[in-house]
């Protein structure tokens, strides 16, 4: 009792004479930007519910909007590391071609000649093949940036013709098909997906590191002295974090394999097949689960490394971070390296999805992903920005586009939305900072 008391009034007269409503951000310590992210978000599913006649918030569209962020996602979690330090990166879907091309050449035309077909290993060496070759281009580019001191935008902005042109050049403009069939399971659909009881087992655990976090959390405070956030505040974020994690579980095991696909399985597998038929639930893509991992350890790297550290520092003022000590080139370099292998890692999603690599992928997804992070809050002024309110702006990103194809809105119209959209976050992104100070 005495230590929720103790919690309970660490926030002194300014709490008590605030409103509830504000009381209660301050206990639970939500971040109300990202709040109003989601709000948003809701509001853009809902109207494109009822705008499309009930297609939008359904299993099938929601697991297949999941999948179709995910590639963005991923490099938007390196984009907020670029952006708060001030800097830009216009090349990342350029990136993404060059490694989805180089890694489709690696596993359908030389690893044959070497290894064989349907080689146990094709998946891997093709995947650390794109990630080298994507760490190479970002820390290159990274080279330029600080110790050639030419601006992050016209050295990105050359990398973006420069890598798209040597796409093409690769194969000469050719597609390059079909993916090893261990490598197509990172790009989800039926054989890319986890099932139902994997999925409810991934989903208790996710519900177990969230509690243990809380609690981690807590005693961190109390052995340091800060503030603890009320005991009633604790159980809510908790509870309400599982009630999140366990619906978007059942929302993945709700959606069913396609009949000829399940018949197939049946088949295959020695399965009578029922007069009723054969439900048999996707579960969480495995890309949708390289995202959220890949999230989880962008947010450990941004709040507790020391590198983490130097990149804010570096973000809020690069002199005093150069006068404290902080090798701020080493630093540029390191993060436009880490901008590469999540364009890699993205790059063999997209890969995957496809089952094939082409040289138009990756086409404008330079844009997406600064709006992404833009939308989730990172500011252009540098020395602000969360991995989480990065991905959740890519989620809004997708749901915009998915809702206008079921809408049937013309592909200008889309990018006019799109464009307006950025540009409304950003003059927010604005507003906000005046008012801060």
């Amino acid at each position: 009792m005495a230590e929720m008391v103790k919690s309970t009034t660490s926030g002194g007269p300014r709490a008590a004479e605030a409103n509830p409503v504000s009381r209660f951000f301050r206990a639970t310590e939500i971040d109300t930007r990202l709040l109003g992210m989601i709000g948003a978000l809701i509001i853009i599913w809902i109207g494109f519910h009822i705008i499309t006649g009930g297609l939008f918030l359904t299993p099938r569209n929601l697991w297949n909007l999941s999948v179709q962020t995910t590639d963005i996602a991923v490099m938007t979690t390196g984009m907020v590391l670029i952006i708060v330090t001030r800097n830009i990166d216009l090349s990342v879907g350029s990136v993404l071609g060059l490694c989805g091309m180089i890694m489709g050449v690696t596993q359908a035309k030389i690893l044959p000649e070497y290894i064989g077909f349907d080689s146990p290993f094709t998946w891997a060496i093709t995947l650390l093949v794109g990630l080298a070759a994507g760490c190479l281009i970002g820390a290159f580019q990274g080279i330029i940036i600080a110790f050639l001191n030419v601006p992050s935008f016209i050295v990105t902005l050359g990398g973006l013709l420069v890598w798209r042109g040597a796409t093409w050049l690769v194969t000469s403009g050719q597609t390059v098909a079909p993916m090893d069939q261990t490598f197509r399971i990172m790009g989800g659909g039926a054989e890319g997906s986890i099932g139902a009881t994997w999925s409810w087992i991934v989903g208790i655990c996710a519900c177990l590191f969230v509690i243990a976090s809380i609690v981690g959390s807590r005693r961190q405070r109390r052995r340091f002295g800060f503030p603890r956030r009320p005991m009633w505040a604790e159980y809510f974020l908790a509870i309400l974090s599982c009630v999140l994690i366990l619906g978007a579980v059942w929302i993945a095991n709700s959606y069913y394999w396609p009949i000829n696909i399940a018949k197939k399985y049946a088949e295959t597998n020695n399965i009578p097949w029922p007069e009723t038929g054969l439900d048999i639930p996707y579960g969480i893509a495995v890309p949708v689960l390289i995202a959220i991992v890949v999230g989880i350890i962008m947010t450990f790297i941004a709040t507790r490394l020391r590198f983490g550290r130097y990149v804010f520092a570096i973000g809020g003022n690069p002199e005093a971070a150069e006068l404290a000590g902080i090798k701020t080139r080493w630093v540029t370099v390191r993060i436009f390296a880490l901008m590469g292998i999540l364009a890699a890692i993205a790059a063999a999603i997209s890969t995957a999805r496809l089952n094939a690599a082409t040289n138009s992928q990756g086409t404008l997804d330079e844009l997406y992903t600064i709006a992404a992070a833009v939308i989730g809050g990172t500011s252009l002024a540098g020395g602000t920005g969360t991995i989480a309110g990065a991905m959740l702006g890519a989620l809004v990103m997708q749901s915009l586009q998915s809702g206008m194809v079921l809408a049937h809105v013309d592909t200008p119209l889309q990018s006019v939305v799109v464009g307006t959209v950025l540009v409304v976050a950003v003059w927010l992104d604005t507003v906000y900072r005046s008012r801060a100070k």
